[in-house]
């Protein structure tokens, strides 16, 4: 099967269509995301992402679909309840960020997109409101390195989620400045546009350093994917895999980490070593899975014995991301 934008966009407005049909709770339907792009597909695959609004508590509020082996639906369902406040939505980095960033209606009811999206759009880019949505980030992240500090404990996966965790959030109070979060796969190519966008180039090299701190072979990503597949499809057949690990998500990584690992390992890296990691929380600690992934964490120093200096560089980082947004708040009167 030939898959371009425009299929996947014929996929996007016939599953709305579909859902609107059989679900009577339904209020509005609309498509956000890579496809949202001129470029949405990464090795030949891609997701389709829809966030669905309901007139009440939903069954689940994520469901992933497959549809063809590189193609899947990523599916959020959200109350309504969640977008009564505008001036909350706001401050909302990921509902109220996407909510605005160009999303395309596929399916509404009583002209409810068209007048949320103006509600929430009126003021959002005020200084109070983007303060309001990066400090919570920024915030979330130096308590994240607040708990890691606080226990010199061995590297469990879940240890290492929170240090991933503080990554991310830190690095999305820079990017929320112009713009919407960034999302896992396209996070190392748009990061270093929304750092220089704030006149702060040096946090790219700051937070390569806390990821990756020597070139990576050809033998490793060769070893690593073989280990990497093995955790993921195992975690993945589980009944209570997490929705990021579904097996239908396999080639949506695998392709994308097979195009960026020779030009930019740093992007191949950030999803593998978030993916394995988790993958690695919901396997027993003496399993062979387990074994591999602990001999990845070492030779990138993810360690117990690499780990410390790591949350030094962290604690660092964090303090360059305070200090801009204090600037930003400075400049602004605020």
């Amino acid at each position: 099967m030939r898959v371009t934008r425009d299929t996947l966009m014929r996929i996007a407005h016939n599953t709305a269509s579909q859902y609107s049909a059989n679900d009577r709770s339904l209020i509005c339907i609309y498509l956000t995301g890579s496809l949202l792009s001129e470029t949405p597909l990464l090795g030949g695959a891609a997701d389709i992402d829809l966030i669905c609004v309901h007139n009440q508590e939903p069954h689940s509020r994520r469901e992933v679909v497959r549809l063809t082996e590189d193609i899947h639906l990523d599916v959020a369902h959200l109350p309504l309840s969640i977008y009564h406040q505008p001036r909350h939505l706001r401050l909302n980095p990921w509902v109220g960020s996407y909510l605005i960033a160009d999303p395309i209606m596929l399916y509404d009811t009583r002209h409810w997109f068209e007048f949320t999206q103006a509600s929430v759009a009126a003021q959002f880019k005020q200084p109070e409101n983007v303060l309001g949505r990066v400090r919570p980030l920024a915030e979330a992240a130096r308590q994240d390195w607040l708990q890691l500090s606080s226990a010199a404990e061995p590297t469990t996966p879940q240890r290492l989620l929170v240090y991933l965790h503080a990554l991310e959030s830190a690095s999305n109070a820079i990017a929320c400045f112009h713009g919407t979060p960034l999302t896992e796969r396209r996070f190392w190519t748009e990061f270093p546009r929304r750092a220089e966008a704030l006149d702060r180039p040096g946090l790219i090299a700051h937070l390569a350093g806390l990821v990756m701190t020597r070139p990576i072979s050809e033998e490793d990503w060769n070893a690593w994917l073989i280990d990497w597949e093995n955790a993921f499809t195992t975690v993945g057949s589980q009944s209570n895999a997490p929705v990021k690990l579904a097996p239908c998500r396999l080639a949506y990584y695998k392709n994308a980490i097979d195009i960026f690992r020779t030009d930019l390992p740093l992007a191949a890296l950030w999803m593998l070593l978030r993916t394995w990691t988790l993958a690695a929380s919901c396997l027993r600690a003496n399993s062979p899975a387990m074994h591999a992934w602990q001999v990845f964490c070492h030779s990138l120093a993810l360690d117990e014995t690499g780990f410390p200096d790591r949350l030094t560089g962290l604690d660092v980082f964090l303090d360059s991301i305070e200090e801009t947004i204090d600037q930003y708040a400075r400049q602004n009167g605020i």
